[in-house]
């Protein structure tokens, strides 16, 4: 598997924020997303190859440093050794989230599978992007998967929003997956800037409160500012 970076932190979004974490970045992304804060993992796809023994060690040696194990991206699902390597963590009874943007479906061992389905706030710009516009326009929208994850595990929902307008196409894509959870539904202000975050935070959050959805803060923008391997 190509593997942008492994460490421990925090998980800083979702359900499970605060709880320490060993991270696995993969490397590669069916998706262009405008807003994108990893593109070395996306656009410009980085990293070296590792074999699923070699993560499998690398994640262990955090072992006494978190037994909760975040498989990110890039996009993980990308990968089909995610199967074996998720298998391997169930073994070594990890708990075991994985990331994903809810394209790609696989059966694999998980215990929360975090799913951000991309509005229409995170098409690129044209110019960057080329003839990946039309590829991420076609490829980000996939109700079908989503709502299969959604039976297959325990889930949560987040959606990275920019404005109200956002709020309408939330509650529009909800409409075609339901039935769903609506304290499993997480709003997200989309930056990476503290500043930024905290004015989106100040009308999204009632926003949420009033729909029984629930805010998600980005926490390790707030702990550690926006840096690799954190």
């Amino acid at each position: 598997m190509l593997i942008s970076e492994i460490y421990c932190s925090r998980q800083g979004e979702g359900l499970l924020t605060g709880t320490p974490s060993v991270f696995v970045r993969t490397s590669g992304c069916n998706l262009r997303c405008g807003f994108c804060d990893t593109p070395f993992a996306s656009w410009e796809p980085e990293g070296h190859q590792m074999g699923l023994q070699e993560i499998v060690e690398a994640i262990v040696s955090y072992r006494e440093e978190a037994k909760h194990v975040v498989i990110t991206g890039g996009e993980p699902m990308l990968p089909k050794q995610i199967v074996h390597l998720t298998e391997k963590l169930n073994e070594l009874e990890f708990h075991i989230t994985i990331e994903t943007a809810g394209t790609i479906f696989h059966k694999l061992a998980c215990d929360l599978i975090s799913i951000s389905p991309k509005l229409k706030n995170s098409d690129p710009d044209a110019q960057r992007a080329g003839p990946w516009l039309h590829r991420h326009r076609t490829n980000r929208h996939r109700p079908d998967v989503v709502r299969q994850l959604m039976n297959q595990y325990r889930y949560q929902l987040k959606f990275v929003v920019d404005s109200d307008q956002d709020l309408i196409e939330v509650e529009k894509y909800l409409a075609q997956i339901e039935p769903y959870s609506p304290n499993r539904v997480l709003l997200m202000p989309e930056g990476i800037e503290l500043l930024q975050l905290e004015r989106k935070e100040a009308w999204l959050r009632p926003a949420c409160e009033s729909r029984g959805f629930v805010f998600c803060p980005r926490m390790h923008i707030q702990w550690y500012g926006n840096k690799r391997g954190t």
